[in-house]
């Protein structure tokens, strides 16, 4: 079986000199070899396939046989690296941390370490009639987030 380890390298190669970055490899069972790449722009298929060829260029099906799939993080994805947390900074997220708790909001700004979610919410202070709309910064750290994707709103 093909290891992640011997394709990581060849992928990082072929990024190389573009606005591209490394989302995930998987390897699957039967050498299913899937490949997921971003930019702050989008990918277009062109893209996904010069990196495509790149690799293929750089494997031998005569030493083992493999399938290969090359394409773009999808935009209801949850995010993987943090590259991908800064591209959507400005950009309403979902949040879910590993204790359950959900968050809606958007992202203000992100480092290596974590993020923080600017949240707003209706609550009624005591005493008044009607509610009234309350943002609160949620800094959240990577290790503490089961997932967070771009949320996307039809209005």
């Amino acid at each position: 079986m093909i290891d992640k380890q011997t394709i990581y390298p060849i992928v990082e190669q072929g990024l190389q000199d573009s606005d591209c970055f490394l989302v995930d490899i998987n390897v699957a069972p039967g050498n299913v070899i899937s490949v997921e790449i971003d930019n702050n722009t989008g990918v277009d298929i062109e893209r996904c396939e010069k990196l495509h060829r790149f690799i293929e260029a750089h494997l031998d099906r005569d030493v083992e046989d493999y399938e290969l799939e090359v394409g773009s993080a999808g935009i209801t994805s949850p995010f993987k690296v943090v590259a991908q947390y800064r591209k959507n900074v400005g950009n309403e997220v979902e949040t879910l941390t590993t204790d359950g708790r959900k968050f809606t909001g958007v992202l203000d700004r992100c480092d290596d370490t974590g993020f923080v979610l600017s949240v707003t919410q209706k609550v009624k202070p005591e005493g008044a009639k009607r509610k009234i709309e309350v943002t609160e910064e949620v800094p959240l750290r990577y290790d503490e987030v089961k997932y967070t994707k771009y949320l996307i709103r039809f209005k």
